[in-house]
């Protein structure tokens, strides 16, 4: 191994002595090179090989590479790169070719030896890399694209990229993606041809006997890669997806009409082809030019076209009446009714047209539960505030065990300071089932607070204690408790505290802020931090470090506190926590003892 690590160092020599030469290294620099060389040479060379091993030297070759494009630069000299670099380049490509030969199903590590040879312009050798990674990884799409990217794009070569696709295909007969990149690569090599013809005929120059196919020109072969793909990949979003790379091309007019209809004929019933027939409006009315540039006349031909849109889609709901179509139409509405305008009247008409569509969708009972919000929202911006009361009524009537419409209908009666409120919530939390009504519960008793008694309100939150679950009690046991500090003060305080120990779950929090609550007493009692932290650490002792050193500095800081007792409470923390815990604890107590914590 030495001797072979050794004729690797004398390989070296040459580029080395070269460095040194012509001034872009110093002669120290050269030895630190060589010394920081053997170290990385001995570790590639064990018999137990480790990947971050190689990953360290490529990485090092490439920071050397680095320094030496600086230090040409620096000093203007651009001579005896063949070598300098040519070495070290074809060092790295040795280093990558071991690590992925060893390594075959790392997939960045293939990915790194692409970068590298994409920055370094090493063609010949990528060519080499994408046919082994292929070869290995070809259940892959990403990869197939990315190569025949490269072939297009770098290599200017669509043979070769039309080869990559092929093959992948065979691998991955079904695969969108893959198709919608080879017929973008077509379309792009008409168009490529398109534009030499172009050139020449310009010119003026005389192609002989070659000539352009007109197919060729006119996209046809991207037309049988969709054909081809259109009979094994079903899904109005494959056909969408193509058509918007085929709307890239001024010269596929006849293409996209032909995806166009087998798209309205293959999916008529899908709503997303709707919603691209209507949205489609918009842009063929854009496209069109007008004689009269004046604001009045720009907004009424904005209003033609969105006019246009809305019919294409009252098309649609008659045809596919489903939540999803009625979604896209919704959608829309509110796109457009969020779009700024200086116009009042446009933004009128839409906002009519988005609360009618939405007044229409409920009507059919097709309104998703999740628009009801928007709508809402809408409403009361509108300052519709009796409509929105209504419809809030009518959602939780329709979603009547769900927590999340009563929520909002709630929200909006309080909002509007309505009287029915409490027998609101009396109805909801009669309708919804036990487990996941918290967020019911913490709403109504933060109304209660700032509307009801202080009597009502404690009532209010010890009912809410027995109906919901032991898991989201934990979060009322803590409301409570806040709020009772708040307005009971410290002795009342207490006493609910020692009351709600009683029922278990209880959370961290739960102690802390009753901890906290007694630190901010003018006389705080040790005996009192040492019951609460006690409590909690019957709870959490097993698994919580800070809960034990919070302890700790507790006894070290406070007036009253006994340090003698900090051994016993360390001892019983080794005890008590468990796995890697008791590691963290040791960690943190020791920069505690040293004064760092």
């Amino acid at each position: 191994m030495a001797e072979r690590i050794e004729q690797r160092l004398e390989d070296r020599v040459p580029e080395l002595e070269q460095l040194e030469r012509v001034g872009l290294f110093t002669r120290r620099e050269i030895r630190a090179v060589l010394r920081k060389a053997s170290a990385l040479e001995y570790k590639i060379q064990r018999r137990a090989l480790r990947k971050e091993d190689f990953i360290n030297y490529i990485q090092y070759e490439i920071n050397l590479l680095e320094l030496i494009k600086k230090r040409r630069a620096r000093i203007g000299y651009s001579f005896k790169k063949d070598e300098i670099e040519h070495s070290i380049l074809h060092r790295v490509h040795s280093l990558f070719n071991r690590a992925t030969g060893k390594w075959k199903d790392d997939v960045q590590l293939w990915l790194s030896h692409v970068a590298f040879c994409k920055q370094w312009n090493s063609k010949h050798q990528l060519s080499k890399v994408f046919s082994t990674m292929l070869a290995i990884h070809s259940n892959k799409p990403a990869l197939w694209i990315m190569a025949a990217k490269w072939e297009m794009e770098t290599r200017l070569s669509s043979e070769s990229a039309r080869h990559l696709f092929l093959r992948a295909l065979r691998f991955h007969p079904e695969c969108p993606k893959l198709y919608q990149e080879y017929f973008r690569m077509e379309l792009m090599h008409a168009e490529k041809q398109r534009k030499e013809k172009r050139e020449f005929e310009q010119a003026k120059m005389d192609l002989g006997e070659f000539s352009y196919s007109e197919e060729i020109l006119n996209g046809e072969m991207a037309r049988i890669v969709y054909r081809n793909a259109a009979q094994k990949i079903k899904g109005v979003e494959f056909q969408l997806a193509v058509l918007s790379i085929a709307k890239l091309f001024d010269f596929t007019q006849d293409l996209q009409k032909e995806i166009l209809e087998s798209l309205q004929s293959s999916y008529a019933e899908d709503p997303l082809m709707w919603d691209y027939l209507a949205r489609r409006e918009l842009e063929l009315g854009a496209l069109q030019p007008t004689e009269h540039t004046t604001k009045h006349r720009r907004v009424a031909e904005l209003a033609q076209r969105e006019q246009r849109c809305w019919a294409v889609f009252d098309e649609a709901v008659g045809a596919v009446p489903t939540e999803d179509m009625w979604k896209c139409y919704i959608t829309f509405c509110l796109e457009r009714y969020n779009r700024k305008t200086n116009s009042e009247e446009l933004k009128q008409k839409r906002l009519e047209r988005t609360l009618s569509v939405f007044n229409k969708a409920h009507e059919c009972n097709l309104l998703p539960e999740a628009l009801y919000k928007q709508w809402l929202q809408l409403l009361l911006e509108s300052r519709l505030s009796e409509k929105a009361v209504e419809v809030a009524e009518a959602a939780a009537r329709r979603f009547s065990l769900s927590v999340d419409t009563w929520h909002m209908r709630l929200r909006v009666l309080i909002q509007l300071e309505r009287e029915d409120v409490t027998q609101c919530f009396e109805e909801a939390v009669k309708h919804v089932k036990s487990k996941g009504t918290l967020p019911l519960w913490i709403l109504w008793v933060e109304w209660s607070e700032g509307t009801n008694s202080k009597e009502d309100t404690e009532a209010l939150y010890q009912r809410s204690l027995h109906v919901t679950t032991p898991a989201e009690s934990v979060t009322m046991k803590e409301m409570y408790l806040d709020w009772t500090y708040r307005n009971g003060g410290y002795k009342k305080v207490r006493r609910v505290f020692t009351s709600l120990c009683e029922n278990r779950p209880l959370s961290l929090d739960f102690f802390r802020k009753m901890i906290q609550i007694e630190k901010e007493q003018e006389s705080c009692k040790i005996l009192r931090l040492r019951e609460y932290y006690e409590r909690a650490l019957r709870e959490f002792g097993s698994t919580d470090t800070d809960l034990w050193l919070d302890y700790i500095k507790e006894e070290l800081n406070h007036p009253q506190g006994k340090p003698e007792n900090c051994g016993s409470i360390h001892w019983r923390a080794m005890k008590m926590l468990q796995g890697d815990l008791v590691e963290d604890f040791v960690s943190k107590y020791t920069l505690l003892q040293t004064g760092h914590l």
